[in-house]
């Protein structure tokens, strides 16, 4: 099969961790020929979306070596002339990104086989999203609306602020029950009441980890990787400094893990990386999950080799 990634700069890969690298590797072992391009790349051009798409030669599969690739030239090639376009564009979820969508989804009417699938991407807003399962959530409200927030504060009085197009943990901040600092976020996240934010009530249990679990083709991959804040932080996002444990899941976990798994699958969302904090589902993502490498190294589950037999079987 000819497989083409939309991914940020290969050159910018940590190929220790990077999950989009694991995917090229486990292509490449298995004879597929690997295609990588940039989301600034694609274009409509007489009708067609295309895009500049160069062949990737793995050089090096251990991910140990500064230059892991060998690029062709760029030729510029008909999406739909790819037996699969995989998404793999980190957010933040901006216009571009939606741009990116548009084209994609164009290119699927023309014949394109797009994974994780456009338009399910564009209506899965990674913090909203949790909204729609109710029954997983911890107390959540959304708003831009300053009195609201703080009334939701005078109920919990321990809450959790964030933006709703953040990534990695960034810009995230916790706030007791003292409100220090209560009007200066309120602010900042929602430049002043222009911009929507999602607030939380905490879950102590983050001290135990932010739990990753990973579903692929409808298939709950049976281990999580629980992030664990370090050194004060709130936050357990690997980016943010957690470390990251492996465990089975089980119990509440997998609970919420199978009740998803088919639903999102038919959604079109063939790998999705929900994320749990205690007994609560905190967010979907559905636009670049990682933590293959990281559960694969720690318990020996291949989840790379899961993600293209889902991959091959939805072509």
């Amino acid at each position: 099969m000819k497989i083409a990634f939309c991914a940020d700069p290969l050159d910018g890969f940590k190929t220790y961790k990077d999950s989009t690298y694991a995917m090229m590797v486990e292509a490449a072992r298995r004879g597929h020929e690997v295609y990588a391009f940039e989301q600034k790349d694609m274009a409509i051009a007489s009708g067609d979306v295309v895009a500049h798409v160069a062949r990737i030669t793995i050089t090096d599969p251990t991910g140990t070596l500064p230059q892991w690739y060998h690029a062709a030239a760029r030729v510029e090639t008909r999406l739909p002339d790819f037996d699969a376009v995989v998404m793999r564009k980190d957010p933040p979820f901006d216009m571009e990104y939606v741009y990116a969508t548009q084209l994609l989804e164009l290119a699927e009417s023309h014949g394109a086989r797009v994974f994780n699938k456009p338009g399910a991407v564009r209506n899965h807003n990674e913090k909203l999203a949790i909204t729609e399962f109710p029954q997983f959530i911890a107390p959540t409200l959304v708003t831009s609306d300053d009195a609201r927030i703080r009334a939701f504060h005078a109920e919990h009085r321990d809450i959790i602020l964030k933006p709703l197009d953040g990534m990695g943990g960034a810009g995230v901040f916790r706030v007791r029950d003292d409100a220090m600092n209560l009007g200066a976020i309120i602010e900042t996240l929602t430049a002043n009441g222009r911009a929507t934010i999602m607030v939380q009530r905490f879950i102590p249990e983050i001290e135990k980890g932010d739990k990753r679990i990973l579903l692929i083709g409808g298939t709950v991959v049976p281990f999580c990787l629980a992030r664990i804040p370090q050194g004060g932080e709130v936050r357990g996002n690997l980016a943010a400094g957690g470390l990251g444990v492996a465990q089975p899941i089980g119990g509440r976990d997998r609970e919420i893990a199978e009740t998803l798994a088919p639903e999102l699958a038919a959604r079109g969302l063939l790998l999705v990386g929900l994320d749990v904090i205690g007994s609560y589902m905190t967010e979907i993502n559905v636009t670049s999950p990682t933590c293959f490498q990281e559960i694969t190294a720690q318990t020996g589950f291949d989840v790379p080799a899961l993600f293209m037999d889902a991959l091959e079987k939805a072509i």
